[in-house]
């Protein structure tokens, strides 16, 4: 039953310490192999090519090391070999020198069949002669000690020695397996031990004990041999059923992934060891009051990512499902043999994945997974001659920080997919604020509604200003919330929680109503300046805004050019907000509409042209490193000759020193926005600053 995913296979680092472990056991292996042949002699080896008890034995353990006893719950072929009894019944029956060599040929033989690597037969040829060298050792003591010449067999005397070099064979094999598994995995060697010793303990004693049986089986008539061979074939071939039922209802039939049920069960693993590492830090930290030396590090968390494949329904629809399956199986072997040893990748369905971190130090570190196994995904695959790019997006919930058991976290592992889909950004952790059934989030929407009723949502205002002339080209109104409690809250703390409900369209209203007041005060002042609101894509859905605005303008006596309305480039990519009827309505009202955040999204030049855009502001994250950055300058000319040569006005976001105004400057830029020209400032304030901006030099901009 092999393990398609498997990464064992996976050469170790050099100079890694599994690299390191693997060397040592390697070397120690290859000096017991040459220590114990070197007391052969001639008689020896003629003994051995004459005896046919040998052959047999021979091809048994080979038998042995191909058909193993499958530990229930693993993905590979490493649990308990039947090669076990045969082997150790050559060292008992012929001495080590025998026995090392046929367990070795058995192994190398296995390695090469099973296409194992060349460090994984070294090792396991390593660790098999090192257990059968600590048995001889102890039969030793008990002056035991056969050759090919002279043949021992046990009588009722020798079996507390017998006894106590299997335990010994048995306690040096698991420790050498166990601590590579820990090694590779990055798990501690208790864990590693545990993980199946009582089925371990329960295998190697029936398997060890039979030996001593095989022996004068042996001793008797090579033809007994084959005789004692049946049992074992009937065990395993009811280990073998009994195995492959259990995996086909722990793993996914079609990757050969886990399943959600093996998922839960690992998860709960990992969250457990997560809880212990938690108390043991408290203890220490109790400790480390008294004893300032005695410390451990804090407990650590484990992490939960949900992760599906953008657009792959195309895949199935186009190519159909075997072609669809095909990559699935690809998206399975790419995503094991890029997390780290240890983690845990399971399928849950369709197009769907979960990756555990049974242990991860923080955020950060989590985020990093996340953007490896992107990255191994966005590799071109080629199917069936056409090439797919694929891409996945990928939700983050780490324990405690987010939920405290299994059901809750990889319902919040969801919820951060998704939002990571609806905002492109292909990664997100698990937010309360994001969260639709959050209690956090609940409480905050009922705070929010009665910030409007109480008026405590207000808007700042920052100028724009020309590069060219420094005279204002306008205002945009930053919408804050003066919370009770909290004190001023900007627009990230609330509007992402607004935006999925109901509330989004009456904040809209308010913030237009408000701009419009505050645009009228300022006109009746001749402070003759445009005003800038921000609308989002649900917005331009709302066939209600143009009317509100409509009204809006009448009722103050106000021109339509004094509001601008800012969209991000997104929005663009939404065909129904493009393509709505209040576009089409705030163009015939003549309201202009200004295109925030360029650079950032996907527009389309064709749109673009159509739309009622008179501006374009370039994003701060291209401006913010013009100066320091040679790619972001590129982009910030190419941007602003696009503009030009589209007739509109272009306005970059975020300049914060004169070096980025004087670079834009001189790039051509027509406007700016930024703490270099004027921080958000309230409506009694921005009026002051427009009082002594209009004086000292009158506004371009008119009715």
């Amino acid at each position: 039953m092999k393990d398609p995913n498997n990464t064992r296979n996976t050469a170790p680092r050099r100079g890694s310490p599994l690299w390191i472990y693997f060397v040592v056991v390697i070397v120690l292996g290859v000096a017991a192999c040459a220590t114990a042949f070197s007391g052969l002699s001639g008689p020896d080896l003629d003994a051995l090519a004459s005896t046919p008890v040998f052959w047999i034995l021979g091809c048994f353990i080979i038998f042995g090391e191909l058909r193993p006893i499958i530990t229930p719950g693993s993905t590979e072929n490493n649990g308990a070999t039947t090669s076990t009894t045969f082997s150790f019944a050559a060292l008992l029956y012929a001495g080590l020198p025998i026995a090392a060599a046929l367990q070795v040929i058995a192994v190398v033989t296995c390695g090469i069949f099973r296409g194992r690597t060349p460090h994984r037969i070294a090792f396991n040829a390593a660790q098999y002669t090192l257990s059968l060298a600590a048995a001889q050792l102890v039969l030793a003591l008990f002056g035991d000690l056969a050759t090919p010449t002279d043949l021992w067999v046990p009588d009722g005397r020798d079996l507390p020695a017998i006894a106590l070099a299997g335990a010994v064979y048995f306690a040096c094999n698991d420790t050498l397996v166990g601590s590579a598994v820990a090694l590779h995995e990055r798990i501690s060697l208790m864990k590693a031990l545990r993980f199946d010793l009582g089925y371990q303990v329960l295998v190697h004693l029936a398997l060890l004990g039979l030996a001593p049986l095989m022996v004068v089986a042996m001793d008797r008539s090579a033809v007994f041999v084959p005789l004692i061979v049946l049992p074992f074939i009937a065990v395993y071939l009811n280990a073998s059923v009994s195995v492959r039922r259990e995996h086909q209802a722990l793993h996914d039939g079609l990757t050969g992934l886990p399943n959600r049920k093996l998922l839960i069960v690992r998860t709960e693993e990992a969250l457990a060891e997560a809880r212990g590492a938690g108390k043991r830090a408290q203890r220490a930290g109790a400790l480390g009051k008294h004893f300032p030396l005695r410390t451990e590090p804090p407990g650590h968390r484990a992490g939960l990512f949900l992760l599906d494949l953008d657009r792959f329904k195309e895949v199935n629809d186009t190519l159909g499902h075997p072609t669809g399956d095909r990559l699935l199986q690809l998206v399975a072997h790419r995503l094991t043999h890029s997390v780290r040893p240890g983690d845990l990748v399971a399928r849950l369905g369709g197009d769907e994945f979960a990756v555990l971190l049974p242990s991860v130090r923080d955020e950060a570190a989590a985020r990093e997974v996340a953007a490896r196994l992107r990255a191994a995904l966005s590799e071109p695959v080629r199917l069936d001659g056409m090439s797919f790019d694929l891409e996945a997006s990928v939700g983050i919930a780490l324990f405690p920080d987010h939920a405290p058991d299994f059901e809750l976290l990889l319902q919040r592992a969801d919820v951060a997919m998704y939002n990571a889909k609806e905002a492109r950004s292909g990664v997100e952790i698990y937010s309360p604020a994001k969260d639709r059934n959050s209690p956090a989030r609940l409480s905050m929407l009922g705070d929010l509604r009665r910030a409007i009723d109480r008026s405590e949502l207000e808007l700042f205002y920052q100028p724009k200003i020309s590069l060219r002339d420094g005279q204002l080209v306008g205002m945009e109104a930053l919408l804050r919330w003066r919370h009770p409690d909290k004190g001023i809250l900007e627009p990230a703390a609330f509007l992402p929680i607004a935006e999925q409900t109901y509330l989004m369209r009456s904040i809209t209203h308010h913030v237009v109503g408000a701009a419009l007041a505050q645009a009228a005060a300022w006109w009746r002042e001749d402070l003759t300046v445009q005003i800038a609101v921000n609308a989002s894509g649900r917005d331009l859905l709302d066939t209600g805004l143009t009317e509100t605005i409509e009204e809006g303008l009448l009722a103050r006596g106000l021109p339509a050019a004094a509001l601008q309305l800012e969209i991000t480039e997104r929005i663009l990519m939404n065909e129904p907000a493009y393509a709505s009827d209040t576009v089409g309505a705030l163009a015939d009202l003549g309201i202009p509409l200004s295109l925030d955040d360029f650079g950032t999204g996907y527009s389309s030049l064709v749109r673009l042209k159509h739309l009622p855009v008179e501006e374009i502001k370039i994003d701060s994250s291209f401006v913010g490193r013009l100066t320091e950055s040679t790619d972001d300058a590129v982009i910030v000319r190419s941007i602003v000759d696009l503009v030009r040569t589209l007739g509109l006005r272009s306005v970059a976001e975020g300049v914060e020193d004169p070096a980025t105004a004087q670079a834009l400057r001189e790039m051509g830029c027509d406007a700016a926005q930024g703490w270099h020209f004027g921080r958000p400032m309230d409506a009694e304030t921005a009026t002051t600053w427009l009082r002594d901006a209009f004086l000292a030099v009158p506004s371009t901009f008119g009715p």
